[in-house]
């Protein structure tokens, strides 16, 4: 017999947000059903137990036994590089339509966990195919569909972030983009909270969400930050933006060279040369929880995770 607040289904739970998520929502008194491809062991699930339905974005008859009663679904799974428009789409424009419409055939409410590079989706091809994902899942649910654009999202598990802190830990120099350039940080588990948050308040729109700084750190309080978190004091360099496209057009062709996908493409560099990634106040969920994390605490935990998990050595002392 189910008991709390009831079922939810969750895409993507075996990710860096989707792991931090699925404690989130089971913490609040969710039943957590969960799609995966394997059985799930995750030191971080210990005594959660999530209910597991074998399968992928593909399969409709997992769909369809994900979102069986479940009264919200939440939909995180997706590609954060992949090596074509169409191969981002496969993924993040029709798995949103297929776990749309099994979620629309079970009547629960839909929360698309998109990104805030959708707002800008000229910006690259994965941008451009996390705003078609969330236009597909609109085109079943129309203005009942919830959809959250988190930003930057670091924190312990995120194996995307520990070069930031390599660097800053090994390098001398570390660089910094346009000074007028700001940009939206969230801690994960703060960005699980807020979507856990949505789920027991289900409120239609589309949600930004933000640590306290809604209109974003610049790249040299990045840097800055980073470095404190490591103890060490790099000099700090702005690199021209014509610098940052030609390393993102060397790695996208050396990924194709040696037949891996490269994260930092020239629609990464453009993703990073934007100015605007802040948000308002209008952006936010209404009912968003205040946050645990500033950048310094939250980096600061993440690289006490990455050295307790052997990730990130700290330099002896000279």
């Amino acid at each position: 017999m189910t008991v709390g607040r009831g079922v939810v289904a969750v895409t993507g739970a075996t990710g860096f947000l989707g792991r931090h998520l699925v404690r989130s929502l089971a913490a609040d008194g969710w039943t957590v059903r969960i799609l995966a491809r394997r059985d799930i062991i995750d030191p971080d699930w210990a005594g959660l137990e999530p209910e597991l339905v074998p399968g992928g974005l593909s399969n409709a008859e997992a769909l369809t036994r994900l979102c069986a009663g479940a009264k919200v679904v939440i939909h995180v799974a997706g590609l954060i590089k992949a090596r074509s428009r169409a191969e981002f789409d496969q993924t993040n424009v029709e798995g949103a339509r297929a776990v749309a419409a099994a979620a629309k055939a079970n009547g629960s409410h839909l929360i698309v966990v998109s990104s805030l590079a959708a707002r800008e989706p000229a910006l690259s091809d994965y941008a451009a195919s996390k705003r078609g994902g969330e236009d597909a899942a609109r085109a079943a649910y129309g203005d009942s569909l919830t959809v959250v654009r988190p930003p930057a999202i670091y924190g312990p598990g995120d194996m995307e972030t520990l070069g930031l802190f390599r660097a800053a830990q090994d390098s001398p120099l570390l660089p910094t983009l346009d000074p007028r350039a700001r940009i939206v940080m969230i801690h994960v588990e703060d960005a699980a909270a807020q979507i856990a948050q949505l789920a027991a308040s289900p409120t239609a729109g589309v949600f930004a969400l933000s640590d306290a700084r809604i209109a974003g750190y610049s790249w040299t309080e990045l840097m800055q930050a980073a470095s404190r978190a490591v103890g060490k004091s790099p000099r700090l360099i702005q690199v021209p933006a014509w610098l940052i496209t030609t390393l993102a057009r060397l790695s996208e062709g050396i990924g194709r060279a040696s037949g891996k996908i490269s994260i930092f493409t020239p629609g990464k560099a453009r993703e990073m040369l934007h100015l605007d990634w802040g948000v308002s106040h209008s952006d936010l969920p209404p009912v968003a929880i205040a946050t645990r994390y500033g950048i310094d605490s939250g980096f600061s935990q993440s690289v006490q995770w990455y050295r307790a998990k052997g990730f990130l050595v700290a330099s002896p002392r000279l």
